[in-house]
């Protein structure tokens, strides 16, 4: 039985399911709440990596970023500016273009994002978000602060 090679320097192994999961994001849909669920996995002034799990219906704003992302569908959909972004989709988004509307698919989203350097969000439309939230009847419940906390790397 041979041994596996040693890590090389720098390599970091993440599982995404031992890391804890934070809500970035909460909303009511009548009496159901509705979030963003992140594991952040790797979080360092030179990027952030997470594992991002949006719950069916969830609508986000127009918005942009102080950083270049990337976002690959893991299972789901979910809509963005209308088109339709089921599991497989890879969404290339370079700093400060704007995104958004997102309308989470009826099973919800699975992705993984990841920023490189700045993931501070900044809406671009707040306007028209009220007016999709107000017509969804969509109560958003204050945001909470993400920290960088990280899964275990080995």
């Amino acid at each position: 039985m041979s041994q596996p090679p040693p890590a090389r320097a720098g390599i970091r192994f993440y599982d995404p399911m031992e890391t804890p999961v934070q809500e970035a994001v909460a909303q009511m849909h009548g009496d159901r709440r509705v979030g963003v669920h992140i594991r952040v996995m790797e979080w360092t002034p030179e990027r952030m990596v997470a594992y991002t799990r949006y719950d069916p219906g969830l609508v986000l704003p127009r918005h942009c970023h102080g950083s270049d992302s990337l976002i690959y569908i893991l299972d789901g959909e979910v809509a963005i500016d209308g088109r339709s972004c089921p599991a497989g989709t890879q969404i290339v988004l370079p700093e400060g273009a704007a995104i958004g509307p997102l309308i989470a698919g009826p099973d919800g989203c699975t992705f993984i994002e990841s920023y490189a350097g700045d993931v501070s969000a900044r809406d671009v439309d707040p306007a028209e978000y009220d007016a999709l939230i107000a017509a969804r009847g969509i109560t958003v419940i204050p945001k909470a602060h993400l920290t960088p906390q990280s899964g275990e790397g080995a």
